[in-house]
């Protein structure tokens, strides 16, 4: 058997608190605005969603190498977000295929910062997962107008996450 040729991706630029991307970023059928991402590294990226750069649709097919860039990204944007909410700890959650909850057909870590008793029952978290999952996607749905935020208000936010990572 002949490994598979590896995968190639063009080196993002170095993200900054002034500048954003002016390309737009690829989440599954999606494509998400370079203004929303506040931190990326050649592999992955994060904004609400932390997913990686390359449009792979279920955990094991990342590579080794995707598979530790993300969890190192999500590692640095846990620490970066845990501090700026003032949270005592993360939850780090994949959705890996359907059945699992993705609604995205793309690989991406949910890196939640936490507080004592922000759910009454901890696990509630994983339905609030579920939930913010199945707005993304209508959200993202190119059919359907935006209810939640507008795009000033995500890169409002992008543009104080990537303060936290210059």
């Amino acid at each position: 058997l002949t490994p598979p040729p590896p995968r190639r991706l063009q080196r993002p630029r170095a993200m900054s608190s002034s500048a954003p991307e002016t390309e737009a970023y690829k989440f599954g059928p999606y494509k998400i605005d370079a203004r929303e991402v506040f931190h990326a590294t050649p592999l992955s990226y994060a904004m609400v969603n932390l997913r990686p750069l390359l449009p792979v649709k279920r955990f094991a097919d990342l590579s080794s190498n995707e598979t530790s860039d993300l969890w190192v990204t999500a590692k640095e944007v846990g620490v970066q977000l845990e501090q700026y909410h003032k949270a005592s700890s993360l939850t780090f959650a994949i959705q890996d295929g359907p059945q699992a909850g993705q609604t995205v057909p793309h690989v991406h870590i949910h890196v939640i910062p936490r507080k004592k008793g922000d759910f009454e029952k901890n696990d509630e978290i994983y339905d609030a997962i579920d939930v913010k999952e199945k707005e993304l996607k209508e959200k993202l749905d190119l059919d359907i107008e935006r209810k939640d935020r507008t795009m000033e208000e995500m890169g409002h936010e992008a543009s104080e996450y990537r303060a936290l990572f210059s």
